[in-house]
């Protein structure tokens, strides 16, 4: 009785589903390209001696395997959810005589949801849309880096049975897109997405568990995609 209830409540749902509906996948290279600035550190510019406001962060690009999910509920509207496997950025020092020092790494995953307008929906080939939505990034596998382990040893703030952590803040943040699929065959095509994402953080460099030195870090990445699209 439950397996025939859930099977017409499946059946129900999808006859509700408008006559337009259309749901695709997109799989391809998804590229977070950080367009960053930071607050400075000023407590290593105090202990090292450095000017102070020389120093800020920064986080290299990175490109990892992109999945993104797209239901089409009118011709003109549809929903996005953006995944990815998780990207991983080296941080590192700008600025300075320190300049390139590295401070750690981190990986983060920034699943966003996006309502998307299309233009030009009775073309059947060339399908330009612009989004709007959400974006949350999670940071997670904080690493610190030798370099600045050693630095911290050299300028007598650690010791050599001190632990040196990093910590990033999770973040939410405005996400804006503009892209276009195009069709190849009734269910295969091409889609091409640039997206501009609000992700600021906040880092906490901490020894033995107690913070020594915080960063304001916004990353505020160029996320682009190119992929293969399934429409089902």
């Amino acid at each position: 009785m439950k397996t025939t209830l859930s099977a017409l409540t499946i059946a129900a749902l999808l006859a509700s589903a408008p006559a337009a509906a259309e749901f695709a996948i997109n799989i391809g290279a998804i590229t977070v390209a950080p367009d960053d600035s930071s607050s400075n550190l000023n407590v290593v510019e105090q202990v090292a001696g450095l000017p102070a406001g020389s120093t800020s962060v920064g986080v290299n690009t990175n490109t990892q395997l992109g999945l993104t999910f797209d239901y089409k509920y009118t011709p003109n509207w549809s929903v996005q959810l953006i995944a990815a496997t998780p990207f991983s950025h080296d941080i590192k020092v700008k600025g300075s005589a320190i300049d390139g020092l590295k401070v750690g790494k981190t990986k983060h995953l920034p699943p966003t949801l996006l309502a998307q307008y299309h233009f030009m929906p009775e073309n059947q080939t060339f399908d330009p849309f612009v989004g709007v939505g959400l974006n949350y990034t999670v940071f997670f596998d904080e690493q610190v880096d030798a370099q600045l382990e050693g630095a911290l040893d050299a300028l007598s703030v650690t010791g050599a049975n001190d632990v040196v952590g990093l910590k990033l803040k999770s973040s939410f943040g405005l996400a804006l897109q503009a892209g276009v699929n195009v069709k190849l065959t009734d269910t295969l095509g091409l889609h091409l997405m640039l997206s501009k994402m609000d992700i600021d953080t906040t880092g906490r460099v901490q020894v033995n568990g107690n913070t020594i030195q915080t960063v304001d870090v916004n990353i505020d990445p160029y996320v682009a995609m190119i992929g293969l699209r399934w429409t089902l």
